[in-house]
């Protein structure tokens, strides 16, 4: 049976080439990050393989930066990875011209700890480690002053950094940190908010979690795709094998109730 799944790791100094826009309607890139999103979104491929007879190629990364390079640059018809907030941020910084496709699920984001069991046995000068792009470690200061840890100049600015920290009576320390990297420190810190896409691999669980996102989480996930490739017939056709039970089911069976689907 000729495959019609193909997957490719590329690590995250790997520079894709430029290329032209990809207009196949019968072949589609998505880039994904490595790990059980994949293959939340291998289930996708199957169906939009079943369904529609496209095929979907999964180009993995390591990290959260190249897929949205790699989308721009034409290397890429879509990628799978991030939600709305960080995409603004790289669009208002990088110059992308990007949209949105369709929505995949919420993965909340969770604070752990391999030293203490709570937030109230965090010490005086407690050493705080945050994801460092622009819109996760927002998301993670907001937490914190919503549990009352920290005071935030502006509670809904979505890319706080430690500099809109107005007042931090613990006097906590903080570590930014690339996101991917941040279950390798957990040990060396007293605390550290790591996103799902990596904590769930390193055997981390919201259950573990000092502080969690619940699941009115405004950070559902999406499908990006470059503005005017949205209403792509493939584009679509992807969106709507994406958003089935099936996938559903793959996502609840790898992540339980960490992964609320942001479609409904």
């Amino acid at each position: 049976m000729r495959k019609t799944l193909i997957r490719t790791l590329l690590a995250s100094s790997l520079a894709l080439g430029a290329g032209s826009t990809l207009a196949d309607e019968h072949s589609i890139k998505v880039g994904t990050v490595a790990g059980p999103e994949t293959e939340v979104m291998e289930v996708a491929a199957e169906i939009a393989q079943r369904e529609y007879g496209l095929t979907v190629e999964i180009v993995e990364f390591t990290d959260y930066v190249t897929p949205n390079a790699a989308l721009a640059d034409g290397s890429l018809d879509a990628n799978a990875y991030q939600h709305e907030p960080y995409m603004r941020s790289m669009v208002e910084d990088r110059g992308y011209d990007f949209a949105v496709a369709g929505y995949t699920f919420v993965y909340p984001i969770g604070a752990y700890s391999e030293k203490h069991d709570s937030i109230d046995e965090l010490p005086e000068g407690a050493q705080i480690a945050l994801p460092n792009d622009p819109s996760n470690e927002g998301r993670a200061l907001i937490l914190m002053h919503n549990e009352g840890l920290i005071q935030l100049d502006d509670p809904e600015n979505l890319e706080a950094t430690p500099l809109n920290v107005a007042e931090n009576p613990h006097d906590f320390r903080f570590r930014e940190i690339e996101a991917a990297q941040l279950p390798r420190v957990l040990p060396d810190v007293d605390m550290a908010f790591i996103n799902n896409t990596f904590a769930q691999p390193a055997g981390l669980t919201l259950d573990d979690a000092l502080i969690k996102e619940g699941p009115e989480s405004p950070y559902v996930n999406l499908i990006a795709v470059r503005e005017g490739d949205q209403d792509r017939e493939a584009i679509r056709q992807l969106v709507d094998a994406y958003q089935t039970e099936e996938v559903e089911a793959k996502a609840e069976e790898l992540f339980g109730a960490q992964a609320v689907p942001g479609w409904k």
